[in-house]
């Protein structure tokens, strides 16, 4: 979930596919794949060729007909246009038990993001190290933006002060935030906010799961 249309010029649907498409073309490279076809991609990345073709002629033509596509020339433009060609310092707020996941997950290194900076309200989590970064008092929020150039923003705090967070975070010049306390947030225009609600993921698989029991 998004406040904002992609302003590169790319439908934000697609926008969201592209990290699919990204991590299909890496698990094609490391089987070794030098070339795929649409339908290739597609299963891989669990859409249908129609959804990829469209999808890349948003990119330009990068498939040969009746050869299809370099899997690593189109791994490494995906990579160009959703930035994964740089780093990304990335700020978590909220240490509990989602947050120490969030900062001790190998994947955000792996894709580029780098955890500089752990904040939390709890007194009994200041000081701590996790991660290889020590949790500082939220208080110093601003702090930590200013001093380690923070592109990015992770809430994992209470929902309750979930708003106060975001609202700092964006006041300390922070345009990309990822939420995952269970509430929606409200951003000025020009600040990008994703959210991810596990327990809202898990309701629609257990209406789908209940929909077959239904049926059987």
């Amino acid at each position: 979930m998004t406040n904002s249309g992609s302003t590169s010029g790319i439908p934000e649907a697609t926008v969201v596919r592209l990290p699919e498409y990204l991590r299909a073309l890496s698990a094609l490279s490391e089987s070794g794949w030098t070339v795929c076809s649409s339908d290739d991609l597609a299963a891989a990345a669990g859409v249908n060729s129609a959804k990829v073709r469209k999808d890349l002629s948003h990119l330009g033509s990068y498939g040969r007909r009746g050869v299809g596509y370099d899997v690593e020339f189109l791994r490494s433009h995906i990579s160009r246009e959703i930035g994964m060609t740089q780093e990304w310092s990335v700020l978590i707020a909220g240490i509990g038990n989602l947050g120490h996941a969030l900062a001790n997950s190998a994947g955000f290194q792996a894709r580029g993001f780098r955890t500089v900076a752990l904040v939390d309200a709890d007194p009994q989590r200041v000081g701590e190290t996790v991660a290889g970064v020590v949790v500082r008092d939220q208080s110093e929020l601003e702090a930590c933006i200013a001093q380690h150039h923070v592109a990015i923003g992770v809430i994992a705090t209470p929902p309750h002060v979930a708003q106060d967070m975001c609202d700092r975070m964006v006041a300390a010049g922070v345009t990309s935030i990822l939420n995952f306390a269970p509430v929606v947030l409200t951003v000025p225009e020009g600040v990008d906010l994703r959210r991810v609600d596990l327990a809202m993921e898990l309701q629609i698989l257990a209406f789908h799961a209940q929909r077959r029991t239904v049926v059987a």
